[in-house]
């Protein structure tokens, strides 16, 4: 059939073949909204369907920069998590975020925020590039080492997971500790520009309602 149009194939010539107008029929099955529930395909407007697909390029972007983190270095692990939280703002333009270095860290601690010149507002980091779970136990020995230094807040970064256990333990504890998985890292990468590139922009506007309205004192008829 092809040989009929050598010199222009167009969508007239490709609806000619059964699996290219299937491939063209709307998926039945609807598309998930942001609160998870179906969205008809037949019925979704225009701005929904773009933020579909948003969703799920983000959501294939942010595996994707998960699993490339975990294939480096638990060196390249720490250098980033810093990196993402002075990108997040984390030390202030006079503060300071700081590695301290070697392969357990100080004391149970991987990095330092200084968020004033003094050093009087500390915040300790726990970077810990793991496949398995993150447990109760990891946390309490973080927060022993956040004692340890007379501490009232502590980040607890991970690759991977954190159990029920360990995040109820940190909820219950009066040291502030924020616990970030690995997944939230990724996105953190991606709000703040982090290990990406914007690749295209796109700009959705919508008309401007006041524009059009009369001008005080001007017949509108």
């Amino acid at each position: 059939m092809l040989s009929q149009h050598p010199d222009r194939i167009d969508l007239s010539v490709l609806n000619q073949f059964e699996e290219f107008a299937e491939f063209r029929k709307p998926s039945t099955s609807g598309l998930p909204s942001e609160e998870g529930e179906q969205v008809d395909t037949d019925s979704a407007t225009a701005e929904e369907r773009i933020d579909v697909g948003y969703r799920e390029l983000r959501g294939a972007l942010v595996a994707d920069l998960l699993d490339r983190v975990r294939e480096q270095s638990w060196e390249f692990f720490e250098r980033l998590v810093l990196e993402v939280l002075k990108a997040m703002g984390y030390g202030g333009p006079e503060g300071a975020v700081e590695r301290l270095g070697g392969q357990g860290g100080d004391e149970g601690v991987d990095g330092v925020i200084r968020e004033d010149p003094l050093g009087l507002e500390l915040i300790y980091i726990q970077a810990k590039s793991w496949a398995n779970t993150v447990g109760r136990p990891e946390i309490q020995q973080f927060i022993g080492a956040l004692q340890g230094k007379q501490a009232s807040k502590g980040i607890f970064i991970t690759t991977s997971k954190f159990s029920d256990e360990a995040l109820a333990y940190a909820r219950s504890v009066a040291v502030r500790v924020i616990l970030i998985d690995g997944r939230r890292l990724a996105e953190l990468m991606i709000d703040h520009n982090v290990g990406v590139n914007t690749r295209e922009t796109y700009e959705l506007k919508e008309v401007d309602l006041s524009y059009f309205l009369p001008e005080e004192g001007v017949n509108a008829s």
